[in-house]
């Protein structure tokens, strides 16, 4: 049973419609997510991390000098020619990403972190309840509790859409009610720490704990 496999070529289908259907010009524009990087950069690095999984082009991994080598060497890449290659690699590594473990839940919650960044830029909200973000918010979740334990800082429970989960090995001391893809949202660094705040929340977890360390959060909100 694929279930990561699965998930990551249900982003890639996904993604893949959304960047047909708007067009080569619409790629160019900014994603108000990742200031830094339009739609196509936001590809790219998909596409990139695909490739790079394949070639075994793993030092570095996940760090930003890694990401923006992806991006800076398909800058002159087409729209056609992004899509040929993420399928060409994808189809592979869909194929072997249940075996990657926690490095493959990691895989995953990204791509649905950059589907989502894409979406917003295109004002195309959707897949909100997909596997992927259910996978994302167990992964950003464990890695949220693992802070928390490290800190000595009690757990955090998170009554979501789907039921109740607890992160940290603590007892709670906080509890949040929101949904999965609001708190991956979150902790990936998509919301400002206003909005945070604003989350229906009893306890004492600070606005800026639930943000992961390799993360920064917006200094403006941000709707998506």
């Amino acid at each position: 049973m694929r279930v990561l496999g699965d998930a990551y070529h249900g982003v890639r289908r996904r993604v893949t419609d959304l960047v047909s259907a708007a067009g080569a010009d619409a790629v160019l524009r900014v994603a108000p997510a990742t200031p830094d990087w339009t739609v196509k950069d936001n590809l790219a690095h998909l596409v990139g991390i695909t490739a790079d999984i394949v070639d075994g082009n793993l030092d570095g991994v996940g760090t930003d000098p890694w990401t923006a080598v992806q991006v800076e060497a398909r800058r002159t890449h087409d729209l056609a020619e992004l899509l040929a290659e993420w399928d060409t690699h994808a189809s592979a590594v869909e194929a072997m990403v249940d075996q990657f473990g926690r490095a493959g839940c990691q895989l995953v919650t990204d791509a649905a972190t950059h589907e989502h960044d894409i979406r917003g830029a295109f004002e195309r909200p959707g897949a909100r309840d997909s596997d992927a973000v259910q996978i994302g918010f167990d992964f950003v979740g464990t890695a949220l509790g693992a802070s928390l334990d490290a800190a000595g800082i009690g757990g955090l429970r998170v009554e979501h859409d789907a039921g109740i989960t607890t992160f940290g090995a603590n007892d709670p001391t906080s509890t949040l009610r929101t949904t999965r893809f609001e708190f991956l949202r979150a902790t990936t660094g998509r919301r400002s720490p206003a909005q945070v705040a604003a989350y229906d929340w009893n306890g004492g977890t600070p606005p800026e704990g639930l943000v992961l360390g390799l993360f920064t959060a917006r200094a403006e909100p941000l709707d998506d």
